[in-house]
C-alpha cells in the first residue's frame, strides 16, 4: 500500500513539474520570437552602472510597502466594520471615505494630499507621505473586503452564537473572524500585490522608488528595455511570495463549514 501511496505521489510531483516546464518554455518561445522581430540589442552593462540607484530605490519600494500594508490592514478592518458601526457619524464616515477613495484616480490622491493635505499638516518628510499615502488608498479596499467577508457569514452563525451567551467581541472573534479570514484571504492578496505596484506612481512626487530609479536610468541611457525588464522581475519577486504565502494560509485555516 506505502508502495503504490509513494509511487503515485512521484508521478503526481513528476506531472506538476512537467507542466510548470511547459508553460516556462511556452513563454521563453514567446518572449524570444518578439525580441527576435523587434531586432533589438540588449546593452546589459548600463544596468551594472545603475546597479546602485536600483538597489536604493527597490528598498525604498520594499519599505514604503512594507509599513502600507501594516497601517492599511489596520484601516481596512476599522472602516470594514465601521460601515456597521452603531455610532452614525463613524458609519457614515467610513461611508464616506471608502466611496471617495475608491471612485478617484490614485494619481489624484497623490498630488492632492502631499500638495494639500500634507504642506498644510507640516509633514515634509516623502517617505511618511509615501506611506501613507498607500495606506490610505489601499486602507478603503481592504475595508470592502472585510466588509463583504463578514456579511457572507450566514445570520443563523451569528444567533447561535448569542444564544450561547457569546458577546459581540466573542462573536466576532471566535465565530465570524476565522471564517472571513479564509474568504478574504484571495482578494486580500490581490490588494496587497497591487498596493506594491501601485507605489510605482509616488515617483509623481519625487519619491526615489523602484520605478523612478528605471525611468531616471532609461532618460539617461535610452536603455528601455533594459531598464523595465528588471522593474517587472523586481516586482515578480515581491508578488509571487505573497501569492505563495496565501494559498499557504488557505490550507491551513481551512476547515468544512
Amino acid at each position: 500500500m506505502n508502495l503504490i501511496t509513494d509511487r503515485e505521489g512521484q508521478d503526481n510531483r513528476f506531472a506538476h513539474f512537467f507542466s510548470w516546464l511547459l508553460v516556462a518554455l511556452i513563454l521563453s518561445a514567446v518572449f524570444w520570437f518578439g525580441f527576435s522581430r523587434l531586432g533589438y540589442r540588449f546593452a546589459w552593462n548600463t544596468i551594472y552602472n545603475y546597479r546602485m540607484n536600483f538597489l536604493k530605490g527597490y528598498g525604498m519600494t520594499l519599505l514604503i510597502s512594507l509599513f502600507a500594508l501594516v497601517l492599511s490592514l489596520f484601516l481596512g478592518i476599522l472602516f470594514g466594520l465601521g460601515q456597521k458601526s452603531r455610532l452614525l457619524p463613524f458609519r457614515y464616515f467610513s461611508l464616506f471615505y471608502i466611496e471617495l477613495v475608491r471612485g478617484t484616480p490614485l494619481l489624484v490622491q497623490i498630488l492632492i494630499f502631499f500638495y494639500v493635505i500634507a504642506n498644510a499638516a507640516g509633514i515634509n518628510n516623502r517617505f511618511v507621505v509615501g506611506v501613507l499615502i498607500m495606506a490610505v488608498f489601499s486602507g478603503a479596499y481592504i475595508a470592502e473586503i472585510i466588509r463583504g467577508g463578514v456579511e457572507s457569514i450566514a445570520e443563523s452563525q451569528k444567533e447561535s452564537a448569542r444564544s450561547l451567551g457569546f458577546s459581540s467581541y466573542q462573536t466576532y472573534r471566535y465565530v465570524i473572524f476565522p471564517q472571513v479570514i479564509t474568504r478574504i484571504l484571495p482578494s486580500l492578496a490581490g490588494q496587497l500585490a497591487s498596493l506594491i505596484k501601485d507605489s510605482s506612481l509616488l515617483s509623481v512626487i519625487a519619491i526615489k522608488e523602484f520605478t523612478m530609479a528605471a525611468r531616471e536610468m532609461n532618460a539617461n541611457t535610452f536603455s528601455t528595455m533594459e531598464a523595465y525588464l528588471p522593474l517587472a522581475i523586481g516586482y515578480l519577486l515581491v508578488t509571487l511570495p505573497i501569492s505563495g504565502l496565501t494559498r499557504y494560509l488557505e490550507r491551513i485555516f481551512s476547515y468544512e463549514t
